[in-house]
């Protein structure tokens, strides 16, 4: 009894060293000869909303359109703005004017100093003044801060809008493939490497991308650490969001 019981321990023993070896981990050596699973995003997310509240007075983009960088995107409606632009040029205008005209009273001593500096004073805060008209109107129409895709477009024209987004504008080119690779890897993997990716159906193929990010925590939990690359995509040839193995060279 004591001999089988001791023949079984012998060989549980041995089949919990085999499956031990079958799952043998992640080395420097194994790292090259594996893929991984990624996922290709956009290099850049942006959510566009306006700086000041409003109605949309047109909206010059369409979700799938290119856009580039300093594009106008949407514009709200401007009458008041405008109209106050006027008001403040006319006001410095004749401040200027004022300026002028008692110049030649100062030299002639029949104003003061203090006379003088008050026009000279009136006449730099209606400057000021104008500028900040200028700039109000100018937030009215907001322009594109990166190049890429429309992906999104909450709003059209005629409706009021606040601090919430109206057009979000991811960049495509370049995109970002993210990794998450065993703890074991960690140091083999460096800033600067070359990889190979390749797309899940439909679109296949094999591309080359360069690593930009390595993680410098490591996820106790997993046991993994993430890794990210980046992946020319000119003419947007490959879609963000798509599923995909690397293979680091």
């Amino acid at each position: 009894m004591f001999q089988i019981q001791r023949c079984n321990h012998i060989i549980i023993s041995m089949s919990v060293v085999l499956a031990a070896g079958m799952a043998l981990p992640v080395t420097a050596d194994s790292l090259f000869d594996e893929r991984f699973e990624c996922l290709m995003e956009p290099s850049t997310v942006v959510k566009v909303s306006s700086e000041t509240p409003g109605v949309v007075d047109e909206i010059m983009v369409e979700r799938g359109g290119s856009v580039k960088k300093g594009d106008l995107l949407f514009a709200l409606t401007t009458g008041r703005e405008r109209a106050a632009v006027a008001l403040a040029q006319a006001r410095l205008d004749f401040s200027q004017r004022k300026v002028i005209r008692n110049e030649e009273l100062y030299q002639q001593q029949l104003i003061s100093i203090h006379e003088k500096d008050e026009m000279a004073t009136e006449s730099r805060i209606a400057a000021l003044e104008l500028q900040e008209a200028q700039e109000n109107l100018k937030i009215r129409s907001v322009k594109s801060k990166i190049s890429g895709v429309v992906v999104e477009r909450m709003v059209a024209a005629g409706e009021y809008v606040g601090a919430d987004p109206i057009i979000t504008v991811a960049t495509l080119d370049p995109l970002h493939v993210e990794v998450v690779v065993p703890a074991e890897a960690f140091g083999t993997i460096k800033k600067g490497a070359n990889a190979l990716l390749y797309p899940f159906d439909p679109v296949g193929g094999e591309y080359k991308a360069k690593v930009v990010v390595v993680d410098r925590l490591i996820d106790a939990a997993s046991g993994t650490f993430g890794v990210r690359l980046r992946l020319p995509n000119p003419g947007y040839r490959l879609p963000a969001g798509l599923g995909c193995e690397v293979k680091f060279l």
